[in-house]
């Protein structure tokens, strides 16, 4: 799942790919390199992130979506709102991937439903304005378990398919660097929960807290460490801004599975 942000303030990004001409172009160089989803949104999610009024992040997003269409990948939209969720299902896109875990909008999951489309459950402790406000858990993948179940079951009983929901831990939403070690290393408790796990560690900063990078943009090595171990205990979708070398990375992890057996 390749990061298209429309968005002048994300953490790594922001302001990069704002100008409509470069997401979509963007988006094409994520494909060449191998992107199966592109995830695109028009509200940064970061640590103390403002939100966004619905009609901004519309007109930010919906152009992008529309000529990205005929891309011939999966194309989702990173939103909480019902009204730009169904505006980029109107316009091509067939993913919803709420990081309120269709908490936000009370509309939403009966969007989802009625459209039949896939949507990712991702846990957060808080919201982006507050979430790394000395985030506690009693046991952070036990809790982070039973939320996303509870989930699960509010969207399944809201008409969403089960086929058509993947869940997300949340790396870095509302985790220290502790949280977020604990959830890659136990993921495979999440995994046996039985639907898609989508990982997303993409230049985040507790790999800068453990390399000592600074700069999100240095942070590649790190994340394609937590990308082939997230692999390797079972997720299924990685989210991230470097396409070409963390499917590399994952190609080699693959292959080496299977030589072992795996």
């Amino acid at each position: 799942m390749g990061v298209v942000n429309v968005t002048p303030d994300s953490f790594s990004d922001g302001g990069r790919w704002l100008d409509p001409a470069a997401a979509i172009a963007h988006g094409h160089a994520l494909v060449a390199e191998g992107a199966a989803i592109l995830d695109i949104g028009g509200e940064s999610t970061r640590p103390g992130a403002a939100p966004v009024p619905a009609a901004e992040e519309a007109a930010r997003v919906i152009p992008v979506i529309a000529s990205l269409a005929g891309a011939g990948v999966l194309l989702s939209i990173d939103t909480t709102k019902a009204s730009v969720a169904e505006a980029a299902l109107d316009a091509g896109a067939t993913y919803v991937n709420d990081v309120t875990a269709l908490r936000s909008d009370p509309d939403l999951v009966g969007l989802v439903a009625a459209r039949g489309c896939t949507c990712c459950l991702m846990h957060m402790q808080g919201e982006p304005r507050t979430m790394q406000d000395a985030p506690r858990y009693t046991d952070v993948v036990d809790d982070v378990r039973a939320f996303l179940e509870q989930r699960v079951a509010f969207a399944v009983a809201h008409g969403v398919a089960e086929d058509r929901i993947q869940i997300d831990p949340g790396i870095g939403f509302g985790k220290t660097t502790e949280h977020n070690l604990q959830l890659l290393a136990r993921l495979d408790e999440l995994v046996a929960l039985g639907f898609p796990v989508v990982v997303g560690t993409s230049r985040k900063s507790f790999l800068g807290r453990i390399t000592g990078r600074a700069d999100p943009a240095d942070r590649l090595p790190g994340t394609i460490a937590s990308t082939v171990l997230a692999y390797a205990r079972g997720a299924q979708v990685f989210r991230v801004h470097d396409v070409a070398p963390a499917r590399d990375a994952l190609l080699v992890a693959a292959a080496t599975l299977r030589a072992h057996g795996a």
